[in-house]
């Protein structure tokens, strides 16, 4: 039978003495945390392992006897250290020795073949591997069914004796908060064995984290109540709050504020991480927003942007204004219904003119307002950002007005020919039953309809030409409007302390791992290096990622150009919905 035994690389200089770790009988592996060193006392072993195995609830014990024949007086160890295992009695007992001015190892596992006390004893063979106890313990091993497919096969078969190694160092942390400067009546020998990490800025973030954390969690239920006040409730402004994109942007802060100051502990590490993502991602939000200040105060900006508006806006509108008189005229040489043009042309020429006069009347406080929507900037870039989605949508209600017209014109029209070329068939639609039947029509019926389905048919080209040229306009600017979304999307959502984790510690996020043959010789055991395989970028954006406030519905291409092609409203407003993972 082989046997399996994970040995710390910080222990292979220590000096001579007891192997504590955990046995897993299932994998048949041993997996050892430290060495005991002499001189000791076997019930203060005893006591010292029953708290570890109290405090972590693994399985503590010990395995075996580790020799370190290093000087000559050393060699006479050999025969104590097996006699330990009537102190000690484990099953199997591991023996690992380093022989002394060589780098070659021993390594024997015996187990007795009888319950009597005198039962002969059987050799196992023993295949060690080396690991980094610090790697392993700050590292989180993620499940092969959320590795990528061509890793996933390779690590079912062991995932199972990784997940054990990963877990009992992972949950043992308490066996290594002793050091070597510690006056206890056992010494060990692991991998903080000389000292404790620890940083003083870190220790006193820790201490002022709990105050801050609980003053800014009782502004925050403040700022909550108030945004909860009925007032804000009552339509008109119901209304106007939900298809804001700032209104959702600051919901989402709110929300990412109040994860961020929970005194609630982290249950599991995969809330740590996200916490830890969360608060990266408002801080690096906040300061871009604050760079976005400051350069937008710096040489006046404001002013320069205020008198640029209205010229920009007077030159769509006169743009706007050749379009429709081009439609108005003969557009492309198509002949359209001179009548019906003119009453369009004109009645969306009057809409323009008012939004001329509108523009105009704001003009002299425009300054005054974008200077007080920038200092929302110190909020962050994604509220900026979310601003200037609104600001684009009241900048283009008129062309959003003109879309909605020929939208539901085209519409009216659409389902007009469809309803009276079922009259020409003899079927209706049922509307109770939400089918189409035969229906008998009568003489005076057939004749309306003819006459109906003729002007509509001459007037659909018309009505089309001025649909088709608004939608472009309005999926002009719903794509501006999309890519500052997902411009906010992005920053919401990136787990950047996760991507900076596996960009500088690669080792902390774990897809399994590799061995590296160390030594393989006939009579000698089998010695293999156990590395850490790094989580691929791709797979760490997907399984940390944050949740966002992205609520656009999803449309495939083929329910899109459905909408398109019968005259339904594309996006009409930014709709409300739950949370995107």
């Amino acid at each position: 039978m082989v046997l399996t035994a994970f040995f710390p690389t910080c222990c292979a200089s220590a000096d001579s003495g007891l192997l504590v770790g955990r046995w897993v009988p299932e994998q048949s592996s041993a997996v050892v945390l430290a060495v005991v060193h002499f001189p000791f006392i076997p019930v203060q072993v005893k006591e010292l392992l029953a708290q570890v195995q109290q405090a972590s609830r693994v399985g503590v014990a010990v395995l075996g006897t580790w020799c370190h024949r290093r000087q000559e007086p050393e060699e006479s160890l050999g025969p104590f250290l097996e006699g330990l295992g009537a102190l000690f009695s484990h099953e199997p007992w591991l023996q690992l020795c380093r022989e002394r001015g060589s780098k070659s190892w021993s390594c024997k596992a015996t187990r007795r073949q009888g319950p009597a006390p005198l039962a002969p004893a059987c050799e196992d063979q023993v295949m060690l591997i080396f690991y980094d106890q610090r790697k392993v313990l700050l590292s989180q091993l993620h499940p092969p069914a959320a590795l990528p497919e061509r890793q996933a096969g390779d690590a079912t078969a062991s995932a199972g004796g990784l997940a054990a190694v990963f877990d009992t160092v992972a949950r043992s942390e308490v066996l290594f908060q002793s050091d070597r400067f510690d006056e206890g009546p056992v010494r060990l020998t692991h991998w903080q064995s000389e000292g404790m990490e620890a940083s003083i800025l870190v220790e006193l973030a820790k201490r002022a984290a709990g105050p801050v954390c609980l003053l800014l969690a009782c502004l925050l239920s403040l700022v909550s109540t108030a945004s909860a006040c009925r007032v804000f409730r009552l339509w008109p402004l119901s209304f106007i709050w939900s298809k804001l994109s700032t209104c959702e942007q600051l919901r989402h802060r709110l929300d990412q504020l109040a994860l961020i100051v929970s005194t609630h502990r982290a249950e599991g590490p995969a809330q740590l991480m996200r916490k830890a993502n969360t608060l990266v991602s408002v801080l690096l939000d906040m300061a871009l927003g604050l760079l976005l200040l400051s350069w937008l105060h710096r040489k006046d900006r404001f002013a320069q942007l205020a008198e640029a508006l209205v010229p920009v806006a007077d030159r769509v509108a006169e743009e706007l204004q050749h379009l429709l008189q081009w439609l108005m005229g003969a557009p492309a040489g198509l002949k359209m219904n001179r009548a019906l043009d003119q009453v369009l042309g004109r009645f969306f020429l009057y809409h323009i003119h008012l939004w001329i006069s509108y523009i105009h009347l704001m003009s002299p406080f425009i300054e005054h307002i974008l200077w007080h929507l920038g200092l929302s900037a110190c909020l962050g870039l994604t509220v900026a950002l979310s601003i200037l989605s609104d600001i684009i949508s009241l900048l283009t209600f008129h062309i959003y007005c003109f879309y909605v017209y020929g939208a539901r014109l085209y519409c009216l029209k659409i389902h007009g020919l469809s309803s009276l070329w079922r009259l020409f068939r003899g079927k209706k639609w049922n509307v109770l039953r939400q089918r189409v039947d035969s229906c008998s029509y009568d003489l005076d019926q057939l004749f309306i309809g003819t006459l109906l389905f003729t002007i509509l048919i001459f007037l659909l080209p018309t009505t089309a030409l001025y649909y088709l040229v608004f939608t472009l306009l309005r999926l002009l600017v719903v794509t501006v409007q999309g890519l500052v979304h997902l411009l906010v999307d992005l920053i919401n959502s990136l787990p950047l302390y996760s991507l900076g984790l596996r960009l500088c510690r690669p080792y902390r996020l774990a897809a399994g791992v590799k061995f590296r043959v160390l030594e393989h010789e006939a009579g000698r055991p089998l010695r293999l290096l156990m590395q850490i395989n790094p989580l691929p970028f791709s797979h760490v954006v997907r399984t940390y990622r944050l949740p966002s406030c992205g609520c656009h519905p999803k449309h495939s291409w083929g329910s899109l150009c459905r909408k398109l092609f019968f005259g339904e409203l594309i996006y009409p407003w930014r709709q409300r919905g739950d949370k995107q993972d």
